[in-house]
């Protein structure tokens, strides 16, 4: 957007500079014109016969020229553009360069004034006219003088008209195409600035939708685990409580020690049990994996762990570059890894696993490929949205970091389960 703005920028610092010094050429230019015809005239005033009555119009209409000029001088700074003072000046300047070129044809200078300043001091529909009569004033200068002495001089009085009109008529066509090119030019890149501005803002929203995410990310996944503890409370340390207190109410009315010590022991055994099941719960608030590791380190001592646990073999793969991810994503990807490796445990059957991670552009992937029994993707329940563990729970990890999982089995097959999540880099 930086370049964008600054041709825009230098684009239109060209063309107030040109329009700087058009706006210089307007105010001084017909002055110095006067000037040039005034002494051309009187130097050649001897080679066109000027005499006595020739120099007694040609000094008043020269100093009315100047007179009008210096008027015109005060009055176009408050009347910028066409204007009633602009139509006084233009043809009252035309007349008196009429009147000095029919003394002497090199006062000339003067009336060319009007093909550069013709469109700044008259409305359009004056435009042609005006110039029209600037031609004609140039025209008959350069045939030798107004009128024509004599029918050749008509002759070239009108060739001469024509060649102008069109010199003319060419140059303002050329003209015009700069202009609109100028327009066109600025114009785009504006278009630009407002297209890149749209999409930086664009990419803004982006962004912070993608921090919208981690956060609700962040808030589901703590109402996942404690759905997650709840469920294991009950399933696990809450029976586990049940059968001691049955085991002690046993106790309580045993018939003899032996029996006593029996159930005892159980509500030991039972005890213990429910001790290594809180402390497994506490242990899984949080990817103890991660600690002081990066994600790829994290998921390879996962792999290797579980292959040493399972006897399958199971290799882990790292393709594109790492890159330190936002710490919800690391943990989804992890878990995701963990709940994959746990299903192939327990329903694959599986000779051999592999666990790739992806970083590619914008995006991360995690595909778990095991060569097990499979199963038809199709017969399975019906998807109960609670956000738990298992397959389901893969997909609400990943959805809610606006990703997915597809899942590919047949029976006999093998599994292969793909985690596609956004390539958010740590803060």
């Amino acid at each position: 957007m930086t370049t964008e703005t600054d041709e825009r920028g230098a684009a239109e610092e060209a063309a107030r500079i040109v329009e700087e010094r058009w706006a210089n050429f307007h105010r001084y230019g017909p002055y110095g014109m006067l000037a040039v015809g005034v002494v051309l005239s009187a130097a050649t005033a001897g080679v066109v016969d000027m005499d006595r009555t020739d120099w007694f119009v040609f000094v008043p209409v020269s100093a009315a020229a100047l007179a009008l000029q210096l008027w015109w001088g005060r009055a176009m700074r408050t009347r910028p553009g066409p204007s009633g003072a602009g139509i006084v000046y233009y043809w009252v300047r035309w007349a008196l360069a009429f009147v000095g070129s029919l003394i002497n044809p090199f006062y000339v200078f003067y009336a060319a004034c009007g093909y550069f300043d013709v469109e700044r001091l008259l409305p359009r529909r004056q435009v042609r006219p005006g110039l029209f009569a600037a031609i004609i004033v140039v025209a008959g200068s350069q045939a030798g003088g107004l009128p024509p002495e004599n029918s050749l001089g008509w002759v070239l009085f009108g060739g001469l008209l024509a060649v102008n009109s069109a010199l003319v008529g060419f140059m303002g066509h050329i003209n015009g195409k700069e202009k609109e090119q100028a327009r066109i030019q600025i114009e785009t890149i504006g278009e630009l600035e407002r297209t890149n501005t749209a999409l930086q803002q664009a990419l803004d929203e982006n962004a912070a939708l993608h921090a919208q995410l981690l956060v609700q990310a962040r808030e589901a996944g703590i109402a996942d685990e404690r759905r997650r503890l709840a469920a294991e409370i009950h399933d696990t340390i809450a029976q586990g409580l049940t059968g001691i207190i049955a085991q002690l109410q046993v106790v309580k009315n045993a018939p003899t020690l032996a029996v006593a010590h029996e159930h005892l022991d159980r509500a030991s055994d039972l005890a213990r049990h429910s001790l290594g099941e809180a402390r497994r719960s506490v242990h899984n608030l949080a990817p103890a994996a991660l600690d002081g590791a990066t994600l790829p380190e994290a998921l390879k001592k996962t792999v290797t762990d579980w292959s040493s646990r399972t006897g399958v073999r199971a290799d882990f793969t790292l393709t594109g570059t790492a890159e330190p991810l936002h710490d919800e994503i690391e943990a989804s990807l992890l878990r995701i890894t963990e709940e994959a490796l746990s299903n192939a445990a327990r329903h694959a059957r599986a000779t051999r696993l592999g666990v790739t991670l992806s970083f590619m552009a914008g995006e991360v992937t995690l595909d778990v490929r095991d060569d097990g029994q499979g199963f038809d993707p199709l017969a399975l329940p019906a998807r109960t949205g609670a956000g738990g563990f298992g397959l389901d729970g893969m997909r609400a990890r990943a959805e809610r970091l606006a990703g997915d999982v597809t899942i590919e089995s047949e029976p006999g097959g093998g599994t292969a389960i793909s985690a596609r999540v956004p390539l958010v880099r740590h803060d």
